[in-house]
């Protein structure tokens, strides 16, 4: 029953494509051969007319052909056929031969292949006709085109998709959220396939769309994106104009919710409670509240502030902008003994109002915070404050110079032990009372030595000392009138011989270390030593300065050229103390313009005494000078001790001289010869002497006559000396091959005495023998150091034999 009625279908599609098209058909059409009208072709008449042959109908194939023949086309025919068979039909062109077969002898097409408008719309072909037997051309050839006609097989499609869309909460009916647009690939030009309309299909209640223009609307006005931030729209598309057995499609449309400032700040809680100890510095962070907004983005920015005046004072809130989180930190110093507990009003407000939901309430909320404040042991406090003291310079050691009081803030009210800071006292200057706090003086003060004293004053608990509170305390030590003004320099003036009366000479100020409240005011007069002076003058000028004038008339330097005058200055006490000191006068020649010219420089002291001060002065003087002394003499000494030193060092020309005689060659046991003898080997030597020398005993000897006062030295004419010679001559080679020798002479000496010594021992210790046995008449031959020795030993001999005579 389906095939039978899938048949009719297309017979009656057939139909209605036969009607459409009957107005357009040509039952006889002749077509030009592209060659047609060229100079010279017989088809051309003598009116210039083209001779019509071709007769067809327009050719149509309809898509989506499912039958099980080939679909008949149409039909190419020439006028000249007469029906015999004799004329050839063939065709060339897209599909020829595969999709369009062609009749040879009627010239009917077939489609053998199924076709879609949608891949391709017409085929262009070219049509001939030919003679069979001499397969000549008998018509032109000529183009024709089959169209496929379009049918309703393509749905619309979206192929923008997927679509996403969004529109703000609480927009009002008939907002436009976006637009969709479907296309159908069906002939727009026949019929009613490619007309689509729209519908919504899921989301009805909350959407609209336009049916022709696919434009998405909000149907309703309460769109609200905290109950339902997204919609998912589905949107049909039909064609056929949405007619009975149109094909459709679909789409989903994610349409998102956006937000705007229409939820307030809200407090999850009423009241939070918080706990801090009283010893929290200004700024620590009490705790965070935060109040909660159902919208997102900057809606939910905000800010927090204290309502009440309580908390402004004691607390402060600041707005943390990562967490949008109220931050409550301490403003000022808690108190446990004071308040235990403060209330907090925190309110919360949107930082961005939008005026359009002004009339949805207030865009605000309101907290309590209550900070119950923690008591800890605290140190004790200083009060009152002060830093200041004063205390008289002359104030007697263990005068109280003030009192500091420092109290336990705790309930429990631990007694208070007082100390002082000795690395701000180090000198224990000042001392304290451990109980009363009480400072007192430790050591005589002086105000010209230090005027301030800074010290720090502790204050602990008597049973916890490690609970301590420091205080800065200034300690300024008042004046009293404790130094006696003195002349500010030692002054020296100069007067003319012809000096008139009344001359103005010098003008004397004094200083004084001390620094009375009322200003200083000096007294100036002659020390009662120069009261009988009738030389000089001192006026008082009431300004703290005195004048000094001349007295007489004229001085004369052979007589005196110095005058040195006591002055005695006073100051206004309380009490009043005075000094003397003197201003040296010299006189001295001077031109007729006043001018000074030469001074004498002896001195005649009009006072019989110094003072103390010049003394003094005299004597460092005098102290310096010794110590210059004794520093030049040591440095003398010692350079004189280095010189010689460096002396003593030096090895040039020098004599290395030893005052112990060894035993020989033979005494192997006080030097070690083998450092000599290594270098050479005198076995020889040894052994040509013979054995021995005079000096030497033999086996018959005596053994008395081994011993002599001084031995005596006989030259043998056979000895040879060439070992030593040849010796001296090797280390004479090395020396002057040595480039690290010295360039200097130096005299070397050498152990090395051959293989054995002709002359015996030189010494007359324990001698047998007189010395009328010895002749010293061969040291002669010496050497001039020898000379001395024989001939004191000559005359020596000579005493004693004058003597034995």
């Amino acid at each position: 029953m389906a095939k039978g009625l899938q048949g009719f279908l297309w017979t009656m599609l057939l139909l209605f494509c036969a009607i459409q098209e009957l107005g357009s058909w040509a039952m006889h059409m002749a077509v030009e051969s592209p060659g047609l009208g060229e100079p010279g072709d017989p088809a051309l008449l003598a009116g210039g007319r083209v001779k019509r042959g071709w007769v067809w109908n327009q050719f149509f194939v309809v898509e989506e052909y499912t039958g099980t023949e080939p679909l008949y086309v149409g039909k190419i025919h020439s006028d000249s056929d007469e029906g015999d068979g004799s004329i050839k039909y063939t065709i060339s062109g897209e599909g020829a031969g595969t999709i369009f077969l062609i009749d040879e002898i009627t010239g009917d097409i077939h489609a053998t292949e199924r076709l879609d408008r949608e891949q391709k719309t017409f085929y262009t072909l070219r049509a001939q006709a030919r003679d069979r037997q001499t397969d000549q051309l008998l018509e032109p050839e000529s183009e024709f085109i089959i169209k496929v006609q379009d049918i309703n097989d393509s749905e619309p499609r979206f192929l923008e998709g997927p679509y996403i869309g969004s529109v703000a909460e609480l927009s009002p009916v008939g907002t436009s959220v976006m637009q969709v647009m479907a296309s159908d690939a069906d002939d727009p030009t026949y019929g009613s396939s490619a007309r689509v309309v729209y519908s919504v299909l899921e989301g009805e209640q909350h959407f609209t769309v336009d049916s022709k223009t696919g434009v998405i609307r909000t149907a309703v006005a309460d769109l609200d994106r905290e109950t339902q931030d997204r919609y998912e729209v589905v949107i049909r598309a039909t064609d056929m104009a949405g007619q009975l057995g149109g094909l459709s499609g679909s789409t989903t449309v994610t349409i998102v919710v956006t937000d705007v400032n229409d939820n307030p700040p809200r407090f999850p809680q009423k009241m939070y409670q918080f706990s801090i100890v009283e010893t929290a510095p200004v700024g620590t962070a009490i705790g965070r509240v935060k109040a909660e907004d159902s919208d997102v983005g900057e809606n939910t920015d905000m800010t927090y502030q204290v309502k009440d005046e309580e908390g402004v004072e004691m607390f402060k809130v600041t707005t943390d902008s990562n967490t949008q989180e109220a931050v409550i930190t301490v403003q000022k110093p808690l108190d446990y003994e004071s308040k235990k507990v403060h209330t907090v009003v925190v309110e919360a407000l949107n930082k961005f109002v939008d005026p359009r939901f002004v009339d949805l309430g207030t865009f605000r909320d309101q907290t309590i915070v209550r900070v119950s404040v923690l008591d800890v042991d605290e140190p004790p406090e200083f009060r009152p404050p002060s830093n200041l003291m004063e205390v008289q310079e002359d104030a007697h050691v263990g005068s109280v110079v003030g009192v500091v009081t420092a109290l336990d803030p705790d309930t429990a009210n631990h007694p208070v032990r007082y100390a002082i800071d000795r690395s701000t006292d180090a000198e224990r200057i000042f001392d304290i009372d451990a109980k009363t706090g009480a400072i007192v003086t430790g050591k005589v003060l002086d105000r010209e030595t230090a005027g301030w004293h800074n010290i720090t004053v502790l204050a602990m608990e008597a049973d916890n000392h490690s609970q301590v509170s420091r205080a800065s305390l200034r300690i300024r030590i008042l004046d009293v009138n404790d130094n006696p003004p003195e002349l500010a320099t030692p002054y020296e003036a100069a007067v003319c011989e012809d000096a008139k009366p009344g001359q103005l000479i010098q003008t004397i100020s004094v200083v004084d270390r001390d620094e009375p409240q009322s200003g200083h005011r000096f007294y100036f007069t002659l020390a009662p030593e120069a009261t009988n002076n009738h030389h000089f003058s001192l006026l008082d000028i009431q300004d703290n300065t005195a004048a000094v004038h001349t007295q007489r008339v004229g001085f004369n330097r052979q007589e005196q050229d110095v005058y040195l005058l006591p002055i005695l200055v006073v100051d206004s006490g309380p009490p009043a103390l005075s000094s003397t000191g003197t201003l040296t006068i010299r006189v001295c020649g001077c031109d007729s313009n006043g001018a000074i010219q030469s001074c004498n420089s002896t001195a005649y002291v009009v006072s019989a005494t110094l003072s103390p001060g010049a003394l003094i002065a005299l004597l460092v003087c005098v102290l310096i000078l010794v110590v210059l002394v004794l520093l030049i003499l040591t440095l003398k000494r010692h350079h004189k001790s280095h010189l010689t030193s460096e002396d003593d060092e030096d090895m040039r020309d020098n004599v290395i001289k030893y005052n112990d005689e060894g035993g020989g060659e033979q005494d192997t046991e006080a030097y070690d010869m083998s450092a000599l003898r290594s270098l050479y080997d005198f076995s020889e030597i040894k052994a040509g002497d013979g054995g021995g020398g005079p000096g030497e005993g033999g086996p018959g000897r005596n053994p008395a006559s081994e011993l002599h006062a001084l031995p005596q030295w006989v030259q043998s004419p056979d000895l040879d000396f060439s070992v030593f010679r040849d010796y001296i001559c090797r280390k004479v080679q090395q020396a002057d091959e040595d480039l690290s020798v010295p360039p200097y002479d130096s005299f070397q000496t050498y152990a090395f005495e051959g293989s054995d010594s002709p002359v015996p021992s030189l010494s007359s210790i324990n001698t047998w023998s007189s010395g009328s046995e010895q002749d010293f008449s061969y040291l002669g031959g010496w050497g001039p150091r020898f000379r001395q020795l024989a001939a004191l030993y000559a005359g020596r001999r000579g005493d004693e034999d004058s003597e034995e005579s």
